[in-house]
């Protein structure tokens, strides 16, 4: 699946199931490349920087879904159906430099930073601090102390 078949599914609100999402082909010449990372519309977009050992979202969305491209460091990303009992751990999934992946609503996550981290995210709702709280459900997916026991696993 390319980028545009991706993104036709996120518009018609069928959510692939796939979280790794397919980068358009960079353009590149003699004065270097161009990564395009949306060609379509979204809301906001923020850039994020996450120091090592830490964690960010444990929360899920209503409404919201957002694209998350990691420009620096790593993301190991965790998730299940809202309601679900399954084990997030299970589901865990790494994200380097250059790489970009979906989060739709109404799906617990969580992103554990092994190292300094720099994303970008791509959303669908205004990411004021007031309008993305109000979207939001809490939860404790994923613990300090599981985070860094999968990352010890890993390793």
């Amino acid at each position: 699946m390319d980028f545009d078949a991706y993104w036709d599914l996120v518009e018609r609100g069928e959510w692939p199931e796939d979280r790794s999402v397919p980068l358009p082909e960079a353009f590149r010449n003699d004065a270097g490349a161009i990564q395009n990372l949306c060609l379509r519309p979204v809301t906001s977009v923020a850039v994020i920087h996450s120091r090592p050992g830490t964690r960010r979202a444990n929360h899920w969305h209503r409404t919201d879904w957002h694209f998350a491209y990691v420009v620096s460091g790593e993301v190991v990303y965790f998730e299940r159906p809202v309601g679900s009992s399954e084990d997030p751990l299970a589901t865990a999934r790494s994200f380097p430099a250059g790489t970009m992946f979906f989060t739709p609503p109404g799906v617990e996550h969580c992103m554990f930073f092994p190292v300094e981290t720099t994303f970008v995210t791509l959303a669908r709702n205004v990411r004021s601090h007031e309008s993305h709280e109000a979207d939001l459900v809490r939860v404790e997916l994923v613990s300090a102390l599981q985070a860094q026991a999968y990352l010890a696993r890993r390793a």
